[in-house]
Protein backbone atom coordinates (compact mmCIF):
# COMPACT_ATOMS: atom_id res chain seq x y z
CA UNK A 1 0.00 0.00 0.00
CA UNK A 2 2.80 2.43 0.85
CA UNK A 3 4.49 1.83 -2.52
CA UNK A 4 1.23 2.44 -4.35
CA UNK A 5 0.69 5.70 -2.46
CA UNK A 6 4.24 6.90 -3.10
CA UNK A 7 3.91 6.29 -6.84
CA UNK A 8 0.57 8.07 -7.01
CA UNK A 9 1.80 11.03 -4.95
CA UNK A 10 4.89 11.49 -7.11
CA UNK A 11 2.91 11.18 -10.33
CA UNK A 12 0.39 13.86 -9.37
CA UNK A 13 3.01 16.17 -7.88
CA UNK A 14 4.64 16.15 -11.30
CA UNK A 15 1.57 17.32 -13.25
CA UNK A 16 -0.15 19.81 -10.94
CA UNK A 17 -0.44 22.80 -13.24
CA UNK A 18 -1.20 20.72 -16.35
CA UNK A 19 -3.83 18.67 -14.54
CA UNK A 20 -5.48 21.78 -13.09
CA UNK A 21 -5.58 23.47 -16.50
CA UNK A 22 -7.26 20.43 -18.05
CA UNK A 23 -9.81 19.59 -15.35
CA UNK A 24 -10.50 22.64 -13.17
CA UNK A 25 -13.34 23.72 -15.48
CA UNK A 26 -14.21 20.23 -16.67
CA UNK A 27 -17.54 20.00 -14.88
CA UNK A 28 -18.87 22.84 -17.03
CA UNK A 29 -19.10 20.35 -19.90
CA UNK A 30 -20.26 17.36 -17.81
CA UNK A 31 -23.98 17.83 -17.04
CA UNK A 32 -24.45 14.30 -15.71
CA UNK A 33 -21.61 14.61 -13.21
CA UNK A 34 -22.81 18.06 -12.13
CA UNK A 35 -26.30 16.70 -11.65
CA UNK A 36 -25.13 13.86 -9.41
CA UNK A 37 -22.90 16.16 -7.36
CA UNK A 38 -25.86 18.51 -6.98
CA UNK A 39 -28.05 15.62 -5.83
CA UNK A 40 -25.38 14.56 -3.37
CA UNK A 41 -25.16 18.11 -1.99
CA UNK A 42 -28.95 18.36 -1.61
CA UNK A 43 -29.16 15.04 0.22
CA UNK A 44 -26.31 15.99 2.56
CA UNK A 45 -28.02 19.28 3.39
CA UNK A 46 -31.07 17.22 4.30
CA UNK A 47 -29.10 15.32 6.95
CA UNK A 48 -28.46 18.52 8.90
CA UNK A 49 -24.71 17.82 9.03
CA UNK A 50 -23.20 20.13 6.44
CA UNK A 51 -19.60 18.99 6.92
CA UNK A 52 -18.35 17.28 3.75
CA UNK A 53 -14.99 15.79 2.82
CA UNK A 54 -13.80 15.82 -0.79
CA UNK A 55 -11.30 12.95 -0.63
CA UNK A 56 -8.64 12.95 -3.32
CA UNK A 57 -9.59 16.55 -4.03
CA UNK A 58 -6.82 17.24 -6.54
CA UNK A 59 -6.67 20.94 -7.51
CA UNK A 60 -9.74 21.73 -5.38
CA UNK A 61 -12.35 22.63 -7.99
CA UNK A 62 -14.95 20.12 -6.78
CA UNK A 63 -14.39 21.12 -3.15
CA UNK A 64 -15.13 24.71 -4.14
CA UNK A 65 -18.28 23.58 -5.95
CA UNK A 66 -19.48 21.80 -2.82
CA UNK A 67 -18.84 24.93 -0.77
CA UNK A 68 -20.79 27.00 -3.29
CA UNK A 69 -23.63 24.48 -2.82
CA UNK A 70 -23.97 25.54 0.80
CA UNK A 71 -21.84 22.84 2.39
CA UNK A 72 -18.99 23.16 4.87
CA UNK A 73 -16.56 21.44 2.50
CA UNK A 74 -12.92 20.55 3.03
CA UNK A 75 -10.49 18.72 0.77
CA UNK A 76 -7.87 16.03 1.35
CA UNK A 77 -5.29 14.87 -1.13
CA UNK A 78 -2.21 12.67 -1.12
CA UNK A 79 -0.28 15.16 -3.27
CA UNK A 80 1.27 18.18 -1.51
CA UNK A 81 1.50 19.90 -4.88
CA UNK A 82 -2.22 19.53 -5.50
CA UNK A 83 -3.06 20.76 -2.01
CA UNK A 84 -0.81 23.79 -2.44
CA UNK A 85 -2.53 24.63 -5.73
CA UNK A 86 -5.97 24.22 -4.15
CA UNK A 87 -5.09 26.50 -1.24
CA UNK A 88 -3.83 29.22 -3.59
CA UNK A 89 -6.74 28.96 -6.01
CA UNK A 90 -9.67 28.45 -3.61
CA UNK A 91 -8.99 30.31 -0.35
CA UNK A 92 -12.39 29.50 1.20
CA UNK A 93 -12.32 25.73 1.92
CA UNK A 94 -9.69 24.06 4.07
CA UNK A 95 -7.30 21.71 2.26
CA UNK A 96 -4.98 19.21 3.94
CA UNK A 97 -2.44 16.65 2.79
CA UNK A 98 -3.70 13.21 3.80
CA UNK A 99 -4.23 9.82 2.17
CA UNK A 100 -7.82 8.64 1.82
CA UNK A 101 -6.92 5.57 3.86
CA UNK A 102 -5.95 7.66 6.92
CA UNK A 103 -8.07 10.78 7.24
CA UNK A 104 -7.06 13.02 10.18
CA UNK A 105 -10.58 13.50 11.52
CA UNK A 106 -12.75 12.03 14.27
CA UNK A 107 -15.19 9.19 13.82
CA UNK A 108 -18.56 10.26 12.44
CA UNK A 109 -17.41 13.78 11.62
CA UNK A 110 -19.00 14.23 8.19
CA UNK A 111 -22.46 14.34 6.74
CA UNK A 112 -20.98 13.44 3.38
CA UNK A 113 -17.89 12.12 1.66
CA UNK A 114 -17.30 12.67 -2.04
CA UNK A 115 -14.75 10.62 -3.97
CA UNK A 116 -14.77 12.11 -7.46
CA UNK A 117 -12.60 9.78 -9.57
CA UNK A 118 -10.17 9.58 -6.65
CA UNK A 119 -10.49 5.87 -5.83
CA UNK A 120 -9.52 4.82 -9.35
CA UNK A 121 -5.84 4.33 -8.51
CA UNK A 122 -6.53 2.05 -5.55
CA UNK A 123 -5.67 -1.61 -6.31
CA UNK A 124 -8.80 -3.78 -6.00
CA UNK A 125 -7.42 -5.71 -3.03
CA UNK A 126 -7.06 -2.45 -1.08
CA UNK A 127 -10.50 -1.01 -1.85
CA UNK A 128 -12.29 -2.58 1.19
CA UNK A 129 -9.88 -0.92 3.63
CA UNK A 130 -10.22 2.40 1.81
CA UNK A 131 -14.02 2.25 1.99
CA UNK A 132 -13.90 1.28 5.66
CA UNK A 133 -12.08 4.54 6.38
CA UNK A 134 -14.76 6.55 4.57
CA UNK A 135 -17.45 4.81 6.63
CA UNK A 136 -15.52 5.59 9.82
CA UNK A 137 -15.65 9.34 9.21
CA UNK A 138 -19.32 9.37 8.14
CA UNK A 139 -22.01 10.17 10.67
CA UNK A 140 -25.02 7.83 10.79
CA UNK A 141 -27.28 8.81 7.92
CA UNK A 142 -24.32 10.34 6.07
CA UNK A 143 -23.84 10.00 2.31
CA UNK A 144 -20.95 8.70 0.24
CA UNK A 145 -20.74 9.35 -3.48
CA UNK A 146 -18.08 7.61 -5.52
CA UNK A 147 -17.43 8.42 -9.17
CA UNK A 148 -15.24 6.15 -11.26
CA UNK A 149 -14.69 4.60 -14.67
CA UNK A 150 -17.11 1.74 -15.21
CA UNK A 151 -16.67 -1.40 -17.25
CA UNK A 152 -19.26 -3.92 -18.43
CA UNK A 153 -16.99 -6.89 -17.78
CA UNK A 154 -17.12 -9.04 -14.63
CA UNK A 155 -13.80 -7.90 -13.13
CA UNK A 156 -11.95 -4.63 -12.45
CA UNK A 157 -9.65 -3.72 -15.33
CA UNK A 158 -6.26 -2.08 -14.87
CA UNK A 159 -5.44 0.52 -17.52
CA UNK A 160 -2.81 3.14 -18.30
CA UNK A 161 -4.27 6.35 -16.94
CA UNK A 162 -2.53 9.49 -18.23
CA UNK A 163 -1.05 10.18 -14.80
CA UNK A 164 -0.57 6.78 -13.14
CA UNK A 165 -2.14 3.30 -13.51
CA UNK A 166 -5.83 3.09 -12.63
CA UNK A 167 -8.74 0.65 -12.52
CA UNK A 168 -12.19 0.59 -14.03
CA UNK A 169 -14.94 -1.25 -12.14
CA UNK A 170 -18.14 -3.17 -12.90
CA UNK A 171 -20.76 -1.11 -11.10
CA UNK A 172 -22.36 -4.10 -9.37
CA UNK A 173 -18.98 -5.23 -8.09
CA UNK A 174 -18.17 -1.78 -6.72
CA UNK A 175 -21.62 -1.47 -5.15
CA UNK A 176 -21.02 -4.83 -3.50
CA UNK A 177 -17.90 -3.45 -1.85
CA UNK A 178 -19.89 -0.47 -0.60
CA UNK A 179 -22.42 -2.82 0.94
CA UNK A 180 -19.63 -4.90 2.42
CA UNK A 181 -18.29 -1.78 4.13
CA UNK A 182 -21.64 -1.27 5.84
CA UNK A 183 -23.19 1.24 3.44
CA UNK A 184 -26.51 1.01 1.62
CA UNK A 185 -26.17 1.85 -2.09
CA UNK A 186 -29.39 3.45 -3.30
CA UNK A 187 -28.72 5.31 -6.55
CA UNK A 188 -26.43 5.03 -9.54
CA UNK A 189 -25.90 6.79 -12.84
CA UNK A 190 -23.99 5.31 -15.75
CA UNK A 191 -23.25 7.55 -18.68
CA UNK A 192 -21.44 6.72 -21.91
CA UNK A 193 -19.29 9.75 -22.78
CA UNK A 194 -18.26 8.14 -26.09
CA UNK A 195 -14.83 7.53 -24.64
CA UNK A 196 -12.30 6.04 -27.00
CA UNK A 197 -11.34 3.71 -24.14
CA UNK A 198 -14.88 2.40 -23.89
CA UNK A 199 -15.43 3.33 -20.24
CA UNK A 200 -18.69 4.41 -18.65
CA UNK A 201 -18.71 7.43 -16.36
CA UNK A 202 -20.19 5.93 -13.21
CA UNK A 203 -21.57 7.57 -10.08
CA UNK A 204 -22.90 5.63 -7.09
CA UNK A 205 -24.61 7.05 -4.03
CA UNK A 206 -24.70 5.16 -0.73
CA UNK A 207 -25.86 5.95 2.80
CA UNK A 208 -24.50 4.93 6.18
CA UNK A 209 -27.39 3.46 8.21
Amino acid sequence: MVEHRDETRAAYDGVVELYASLFADGLETQPFARSMIGTFAELVRGTGNLRVADVGCGPGHVTALLRDSGLDACGFDLSPGMVDHARRTYPGPRFDVAPMEELPVADGAFGGVLAHYSMIHTPPAELPALLAEQVRVLAPGGLLMASFFGTEGPEPVRFDHKVTPAYSWPVDRFAGHLAGAGLVPFARLLHDPASERGFLDTHVLARRP
